[in-house]
């Protein structure tokens, strides 16, 4: 069972962006500890682990978010964590990071390299755990929660978009909600700039891209997993692709119009309803973090406060 220490997040209407018969309600799981829907799974999956064996660490690779989930994890559960970072990270992230006692290490250029890092480093004793994100079978027992949480909270829910970054969100929530009510339409969301899981969602095989050039960097991935592809082809009805623009236009809606802040990658399925138009009478979109970089923050002021 996962873990039930997080009580239900929030579900609330978006006033703004509803109309009659066309609602869009918001699930904010930015209010989170850590300020990310991450620590559902960190937590869970560390537990479990934790009661199977004695643990000397955990390590864990990320742009940040699920980092600071393990951070968070570690220190709840008594287990020193080292965290492996691309260089030059958002600085919101890293710093929660740090004041959650654990160790930073930036590497590489992107996701991909802090990932082969922090495997090596685990793979030098039985005693570490590596926390991966992307491979880990019970991050998604965490995330499922979110789902069932939306169909208790909103039994008439017709849609609910998800942002998709590694899949473990995706994964868990598609789960949980097809088993309970498969008629609610799962949306995968993906960054324009970030594609290798939506490519692969359409081909049903993986498709590595060499970059992930993305302002969401809870979504710039670009080495796919082939379970995951599986998965999410059996689960998610329709995959998104949003721009960096919509998502800077998302972030703005958001935060001056509802009052809720979220990055790139947590405003991404606001983005996606409002891209296509969705006439769905109540769907709902995830806002999966409000750890947004200072430098994006100032952008989108600059750009839509006079608007």
């Amino acid at each position: 069972m996962p873990d039930r220490r997080f009580g239900p997040t929030r579900l609330e209407r978006a006033a703004s962006l509803s109309e009659p018969g066309r609602d869009l309600y918001l699930k904010l799981e930015c209010e989170l500890p850590t300020g990310s829907f991450k620590v559902r799974g960190a937590v869970h999956s560390l537990s479990v682990n934790v009661a199977k064996r004695p643990l000397r660490a955990v390590v864990a690779a990320s742009t940040g978010n699920h980092g600071a989930a393990v951070a968070y994890a570690g220190r709840l559960l008594g287990v020193p964590a080292t965290i492996f970072l691309p260089s030059k990270p958002n600085p919101v992230k890293a710093a929660r990071i740090r004041d959650l006692g654990a160790t930073l290490v930036e590497t590489g250029i992107d996701l991909t390299a802090a990932i082969d890092a922090a495997r090596e480093l685990a793979s030098a004793g039985s005693d570490t755990f590596f926390l991966h994100d992307a491979e880990d079978a019970d991050i998604p027992a965490g995330t499922a929660q979110i789902g069932r949480e939306i169909v208790e909270q909103l039994p008439s829910t017709s849609a609910i978009y998800v942002p998709m970054g590694d899949t473990a969100l995706i994964r868990g929530v598609a789960a949980a909600v097809k088993a309970l009510q498969p008629s609610i339409r799962i949306v995968g969301v993906a960054a324009g700039n970030a594609p290798a899981y939506y490519r692969s969602w359409k081909e049903g095989t993986t498709i590595e891209t060499e970059s992930a050039n993305t302002i969401a960097d809870g979504l710039a991935v670009r080495r796919p997993l082939l379970q995951n592809v599986a998965d999410i082809r059996r689960l998610v009805d329709e995959v998104v692709l949003v721009s960096e623009q919509e998502m800077l236009e998302a972030i703005a809606r958001l935060l001056f119009d509802e009052g809720v802040t979220a990055e790139p990658a947590g405003a991404a399925a606001t983005a996606a309803w409002l891209k296509l138009r969705d006439p769905s009478p109540a769907a709902v979109a995830l806002v999966t973090g409000g750890n947004i970089a200072p430098d994006v923050l100032e952008t989108v002021r600059r750009e839509f406060r006079a608007s």
